[in-house]
């Protein structure tokens, strides 16, 4: 689950990690209340309005409606802060991450003004080849971490957090001294590492990334932007996260899935998947690719799935305008293949079918499940193997 900006950087407050001072705003009117609120507050007239929605790239992103205008404004004056908050709500962000189609923006962000002396990035995140949480530090900060991790990787200082005893002093202060960091803010950063990692185990984080962290004219480090993705199935640990959900910024169908305890995410492509097993469900979308077409979802039903999850899953599926093919491809060990073609059936006969459908059913009660479907009346094709499935579906979407 993922938050938006102000969000992150309540829950880092809470925390411990300085953030600067800043309000949400829902309206203009609200934008130009809190402006002149932080203006009393701060004593300068300088503040940042900033678009929130769950994409990074904002500051460089464009808006469909004001082709000038970034997501991310400096302005000066609470008139100003309300006249750019007008121009930014309801209009569509598109940035790298948002893709073509763009994001909606329905609240922004003000913000203090700061004096910035440097930009340096940070993250916490899980390193899956280790099993630990690895802190993650680079002078490159604004930029994109990928762009770094490509072209300048020996700029990435990386700490593997031992989770018996958490990150260790030695170790804040070897990123603040290898970030070029001296005296008092290389302290004030070693510090602020050790309260954003304690933050990302106690939340539960499966990514907690500052980028730009900032060090002021001051000394002051701030985390001047804040992402937080959270790992959904801790989430029950934590109500006061589950409640920042924003369900406008998430895809509804994935949304929809989420309520039947499918795993689905979206993708772009034009054959629609449905498999049981995350490594199944890989290996189906890796062999459509390689028959010349792509995946239009992932989408996993699990190992327990009833007829109600199996057709809440191919309804999910046929919602997709792009879809040109099923493909269907079940191993039954604990799924059984006779509750798939019962599931197939009942949602295929409530929803009808539109494109070419292709079933691959092995394992446990195999034969009841080609019975059922070959007694359905269908207009469906069957597959012996995964191999034959895919070239067979590739060849009907074509």
């Amino acid at each position: 689950m993922k938050i938006h900006e102000y969000q992150g950087k309540a829950l880092l407050a809470a925390e411990g990690v300085p953030v600067p001072l800043s309000q949400v705003a829902f309206d203009a009117a609200e934008a130009h209340k809190a402006a002149v609120d932080i203006i009393a507050k701060t004593g300068s007239e300088v503040v940042v309005v900033k678009s929130q929605i769950h994409a990074g790239g904002r500051g460089k992103g464009r808006f469909k409606e004001h082709p000038d205008l970034g997501g991310v404004k400096v302005v000066k004056g609470a008139d100003a802060a309300k006249a750019m908050a007008e121009q930014m709500l309801g209009s569509t962000l598109v940035t790298i991450q948002t893709g073509p189609e763009g994001k909606r923006v329905g609240r922004v962000l003000i913000e203090q003004g700061m004096d910035i002396a440097s930009e340096l990035y940070v993250a916490a995140t899980l390193d899956r080849a280790t099993g630990r949480t690895v802190l993650m530090a680079s002078t490159e900060g604004g930029m994109e971490i990928e762009v770094v991790a490509e072209e300048s990787p020996e700029k990435i200082l990386k700490e593997s957090i031992d989770p018996a005893v958490g990150l260790q002093g030695f170790q804040a202060r070897k990123i603040a001294y290898g970030l070029g960091l001296t005296d008092k803010v290389a302290k004030r950063m070693a510090k602020f590492l050790g309260k954003l990692a304690g933050a990302y185990t106690r939340l539960d984080c499966s990514l907690l990334e500052v980028n730009p962290l900032v060090i002021t004219g001051a000394g002051e480090v701030l985390a001047l932007d804040a992402k937080a993705t959270f790992d959904d199935n801790a989430l029950y640990r934590h109500p006061n996260v589950e409640e920042l959900r924003d369900a406008e910024e998430e895809d509804p169908a994935e949304l929809e899935a989420k309520k039947f305890d499918l795993s689905y995410v979206n993708l772009d492509g034009t054959i629609g998947c449905m498999v049981n097993g995350a490594g199944l469900a890989m290996a189906t979308m890796d062999i459509i690719k390689v028959f010349g077409a792509e995946p239009a979802n992932f989408l996993d039903v699990g190992g327990g799935a009833t007829v109600e999850r199996v057709t809440a899953a191919f309804k999910l599926i046929t919602r997709d305008p792009k879809l040109e093919g099923i493909l269907v491809n079940i191993f039954g060990g604990i799924m059984k293949c006779d509750v798939i073609a019962e599931g197939v059936v009942a949602a295929v006969k409530e929803v009808g079918l539109k494109v070419p459908l292709v079933v691959r059913l092995e394992g446990t009660n195999v034969e009841q499940g080609r019975t059922l479907l070959e007694q359905s009346g269908l207009p469906l094709t069957t597959a012996s193997s995964l191999r034959d499935a895919a070239k067979k579906i590739v060849e009907l979407a074509k």
